[in-house]
């Protein structure tokens, strides 16, 4: 299937993920000391970073054109929305530092070329981080699912406090209204 607008969708064709408990585990839990190479070419420990981060997690994103990843990617609960998702955290971006995010950053299992070329493509004002080689979603037993023979994250968001996971939104449904549930949730607890 041709992935031809990876921004205009129909969330009422799409399946929605449900809760299935894999992410209950993540409050309180310390990042652990894991440096990912992130797209703005840096090495980011997220163990170490102090004040609040915000972390959103996808499947993948799509390119425009290409060919994805599995004909019936659409229909697989959670995977359709990366782009949108991704986009709505950029058009908010300066919304959500105000509201109290020291750092933002994206996060997949795609790797940094990958994720660099998209980066570029959508103006992305904040990095993103490649976790190709699954070390932080094994430590963190973040929810993943099995496509094609890659191991892709569930689609959550994280707020992390001084390295303690304080607040986990998962599943994320519609993924273009992640974004705005965060932000929403940072001006009610503020730091």
């Amino acid at each position: 299937m041709n992935q031809k607008n990876l921004l205009e969708v129909d969330w009422s064709r799409i399946p929605a993920p449900v809760d299935d408990g894999a992410a209950a585990h993540l409050v309180g839990m310390t990042m652990p000391p894991i440096s990912l190479v992130a797209t703005d070419d840096t090495a980011v420990t997220l163990s170490a970073l102090s004040g609040r981060t915000v972390i959103f997690a996808y499947p993948r994103t799509g390119e425009p054109g290409k060919i994805a990843l599995v004909d019936d990617w659409d229909m697989i609960p959670g995977a359709r929305g990366c782009t949108p998702q991704t986009c709505a955290f950029r058009d908010l971006f300066a919304e959500l530092k105000a509201a109290g995010a020291k750092q933002v950053f994206g996060l997949s299992t795609q790797s940094n070329s990958y994720q660099t070329e998209m980066a570029s493509r959508l103006h992305l004002p904040f990095p993103v981080l490649s976790d190709e080689k699954l070390e932080l979603t094994r430590a963190l037993d973040l929810p993943t699912m099995q496509v094609a023979g890659l191991t892709l994250v569930k689609r959550l968001a994280l707020i992390v406090d001084d390295s303690s996971i304080s607040h986990v939104f998962y599943p994320v449904f519609p993924p273009d209204r992640n974004a705005s549930d965060v932000l929403a949730w940072l001006k009610r607890n503020p730091i």
